[in-house]
């Protein structure tokens, strides 16, 4: 952080400090910093230190704000991350120079009790510990394709299909695929199918069991509950986050250097 704020001022550049960042670094008032504000339209480019995690909360951030996400890996896989920890000077400098590449990326959406939620990862339906196996009907385009007793359902884009949605035995999606993969939580049944949805398609999800609720999740974090005969629409959304690539850089690339490392 230090190092980011001195490269900033360097180069002309203010950085904004988000509040909950103020008490992880001990941040003390400085000249080109402005410390404890919260994501807005004024911010021209978000850097972000850490794991994948952390990487999804600046992109849901800045989703649809036109704001580009450019990652530095201080996690374990950090395959959305743009440089490695060890080119932080290096990074920094063409980060502020604006010498990257922006790959434009889909989420979906849910309409919540507060407004849309975005998933740029996934979208999740849960059993609730201690409940009942969860009992689950799924319709695309208004066609229901079945009813699956299951741990859950998960609806991942593109760049989610690389996270739980592949701990379930679901493709690995390319980014720049148009459409979402829905995939089962141990399923309990031979016939569910992982599918994949065209982006034009609302895929809805109902909740069919008698007594017990269904926890919705962003990403890993709550949304909402689903409760017995309730329905939730997830629908797919075009260029909705921005994240910075070193130039040349593909999907394939990524792929290979962050699983074929873990599998070697």
């Amino acid at each position: 952080m230090e190092r980011l704020i001195e490269m900033a001022g360097d180069a002309g550049a203010e950085v904004r400090v988000p509040r909950e960042e103020l008490e992880k670094h001990s941040l003390e008032p400085r000249a080109h910093a402005v410390l404890g504000c919260e994501p807005d339209d004024e911010t021209d480019l978000a850097i972000v230190f850490g794991g994948d995690g952390t990487v999804f909360t600046a992109l849901r951030a800045f989703a649809g704000r036109g704001v580009p996400v450019v990652a530095f890996n201080y996690g374990t896989i950090g395959f959305l991350a743009t440089f490695e920890r060890d080119s932080l000077d290096e990074g920094l400098g063409r980060a502020l120079s604006g010498d990257f590449d922006v790959l434009s990326m889909p989420a979906l959406a849910i309409d919540g009790a507060d407004g849309k939620r975005l998933g740029v990862n996934d979208i999740s339906f849960h059993r609730r510990a201690q409940s009942r196996v969860a009992e689950l009907a799924y319709s695309v385009a208004g066609e229901e394709l079945g009813q699956v007793r299951c741990d859950g359902l998960v609806a991942a884009t593109p760049v989610g299909s690389t996270g739980y949605n592949l701990a379930n035995g679901g493709p690995v999606l390319a980014w720049g695929v148009e459409g979402f993969v829905v995939s089962f939580i141990a399923p309990h049944t031979l016939t569910a199918r992982v599918l994949v949805v065209a982006p034009d398609d609302l895929l809805t999800v109902e909740n069919r069991s008698e007594h017990e609720a269904v926890d919705v999740t962003t990403d890993g974090r709550p949304a909402a509950a689903l409760g017995p005969g309730d329905k939730l629409d997830v629908r797919f959304e075009h260029d909705q986050v921005l994240l910075g690539e070193i130039p040349g850089t593909s999907f394939y690339h990524r792929f290979r250097e962050k699983f074929g490392r873990l599998a070697s």
